[in-house]
């Protein structure tokens, strides 16, 4: 067998935020450290978000602090977060912010020269620091400029298929050259996983080809368990029209910056759809509750700026009801309220995507928007402070990891956390392997197994077409697993699944590995399957509503699943099973925050 093989301390598997921050953080603590991405650096999904990172710097509210950050996130993710990874992220945000801005990021600023920070759904105070509504771009681009600059090791367009393991703890990672199909293998006592999110097991998503769940699956053949997998956010507003953009994000920046959403009768429907127990809950009296709720226009907390699940479930409720746009979202109204020099200035990157994309002027007319899938709250169980999973040497941070953000993620969170936990696990994965006196080596019939596995589509004739395979696994995850869930569809979407994975087993693909996007997909196809089993089952015993998992069955919430944690783990057997885990228990000194007033 042909194979090139490399040695390093640290392999972090992804190139976003969370695997640039924690490459960097595992150099600077001494570690021979590599990145391996599956597409080109910079083109990473953090690009995308657009809108802010959420840091609780008090630039424009002197009263906000991390305290009430932390509120805000438990709060946002009704409660089932990890209490210590909401706490690390609140308290930590701000001097990461401050870090990138001393590696050369270029932010908006206020009038007196700070950094600006606007308002975003579910947040008490405008804290989202932000380049106009570029910020992931200009993220990624001052990691990887420092990362290029510190000279660390980048193996673009390269795809890992497996972990590798001996006696339970990793050793390296297998994977090829999508260019030739040539294998690669990375020894290396410590891997860390940035490797995103799921997205494209559903057929509407904001997220980019890489997203196909890889790191989630990969994790959990590697002995570590994912949680909090029924969690899946479909964020409110993607484009709608015209198809070929279907489910390309439209910022919540449109809302923070005075957007309002409104149905085909031209009425602005979210003043119908906030939760009483949200209006008491952020509201410092009653008064203040009546006041938000009746002062339509002037309230600096408007009701388009509720948490992500609350104004996706209001939008499918809207088209459901018939209220719906001609191609089946709503209208996102920015024209009417806000100059066209405001738009432009605050909102190039949508000003241009939609007047390019759908001939759309934003200045001038609404967009047509609808929910899309587009953020994982589930992902690897670890460790909050060191970010270590259940597997010695294996690490997760960014989308990857569960326990963050509990049920829902609030906007801009995605940002700070990737900054705050990539540079924990990149720390503590310098650490495992720096103390590590034995070198570990790479088993050759562990090689030779993940090579013959990744061969397999070749030496089959016959067999299933890995495009078709796709479609019906979108096409299941979108109409039985979506945001809104009963248990016959969810048993009818497990049904399936399994016929899948017998199909799945029988990919073929023709021609050689050489520029072979067929082949690219029949290797990401069990991933993405494996994930949407994960979802299906968690999503069909959590038997109530919260955050990103809606039952029409069980519409409430329930105080009990609200101390309940689903894990995730392989079976013998290559299924997935399915467990109950107690939700750690809050400090006292934790839990006096919410009942302080902000």
């Amino acid at each position: 067998m042909e194979l090139e093989q490399h040695e390093y301390d640290v392999v972090v598997v992804g190139a976003g935020g969370a695997g640039l921050r924690a490459a960097i953080e595992a150099h600077e603590s001494g570690a021979r450290t590599a990145v391996v991405c599956k597409s080109l650096l910079g083109k990473a999904h953090t690009v995308m978000a657009e809108g802010g990172i959420a840091a609780a710097m008090a630039n424009t509210y002197p009263e906000d602090n991390w305290r009430v950050h932390f509120r805000d996130t438990m709060r946002g993710g009704k409660m089932l977060n990890h209490w210590r990874m909401a706490q690390l992220h609140a308290q930590e945000a701000p001097d990461r912010v401050r870090e990138l801005e001393d590696w050369g990021a270029l932010f908006d600023r206020t009038p007196d020269g700070l950094i600006s920070q606007r308002d975003f759904g579910g947040h008490r105070y405008a804290r989202l620091a932000h380049v106009g509504d570029r910020t992931g771009l200009e993220l990624i681009r001052t990691l990887q400029q420092r990362t290029v600059a510190l000279g660390i090791d980048v193996y673009m367009e390269c795809t890992v298929t497996r972990l590798l393991t001996d006696n339970g703890e990793i050793t390296g990672a297998f994977g090829y050259w999508r260019e030739s199909g040539r294998f690669v293998a990375w020894q290396a006592p410590s891997v860390v996983l940035a490797t995103g999110g799921i997205g494209k097991s559903y057929k509407v998503t904001s997220n980019s080809w890489e997203y196909t769940g890889d790191g989630h699956s990969l994790a959990l053949q590697a002995g570590a368990t994912l949680v909090n997998m029924e969690f899946v956010q479909f964020h409110p507003t993607g484009m709608v029209w015209p198809p070929s953009v279907r489910g390309i994000l439209v910022t919540e920046s449109v809302r923070g910056d005075g957007g309002i959403l409104k149905n085909s009768a031209g009425n602005r429907f979210m003043f119908d759809y906030i939760p009483d127990f949200f209006r008491k809950e952020t509201a410092e009296t009653e008064a203040e509750a009546d006041r938000w709720y009746e002062d339509k226009k002037n309230n600096r907390r408007p009701p388009e700026l509720l948490p992500r699940d609350e104004v996706a479930r209001a939008i499918n409720s809207e088209v459901k009801a018939g209220r719906g746009t001609p191609h089946g979202g709503v209208f996102l109204d920015i024209a009417s309220r806000r100059s066209p020099e405001y738009i432009r200035k605050r909102l190039p990157s949508m000003y241009h995507q939609f007047k390019e994309l759908a001939e759309v002027d934003i200045t001038a007319e609404a967009m047509e928007v609808g929910p899309t899938c587009h953020y994982v709250m589930g992902g690897v169980e670890v460790d909050p402070d060191t970010e270590a999973a259940r597997v010695p040497g294996l690490f997760a941070a960014g989308e990857v990891a569960g326990g963050m953000h509990g049920s829902n993620r609030l906007g801009g969170n995605s940002l700070s956390d990737l900054l705050v936990f990539g540079r924990r696990a990149g720390l503590a994965a310098a650490e495992h392997a720096l103390k590590r006196i034995d070198r570990t080596h790479l088993r050759e019939d562990a090689l030779a197994d993940a090579a013959r596995a990744a061969l397999a589509p070749f030496d089959r004739e016959g067999g299933e077409n890995p495009y078709t395979v796709q479609h019906d696994l979108q096409q299941t995850m979108h109409d039985l697993v979506g945001i809104i869930r009963t248990e016959p569809e969810m048993e009818q979407a497990l049904e399936r699944i399994a016929a899948l994975k017998e199909r799945v087993a029988n990919l073929s693909v023709e021609g050689h590995r050489q520029y072979n996007p067929g082949w690219h997909l029949a290797l990401d196809l069990p991933h993405m399957l494996v994930v949407g089993e994960c979802i299906a089952r968690a999503a069909l015993e959590r038997q109530e509503s919260r955050g990103g998992h809606t039952r029409d069955d069980f519409p409430a919430t329930d105080a009990e699943w609200a101390r309940t944690n689903l894990v995730c783990s392989r079976a013998p057997d290559g299924s997935v099973a399915l467990t109950r885990q107690p939700l750690p228990r809050m400090p006292a000194e934790l839990a006096e925050i919410f009942e302080e007033s902000a």
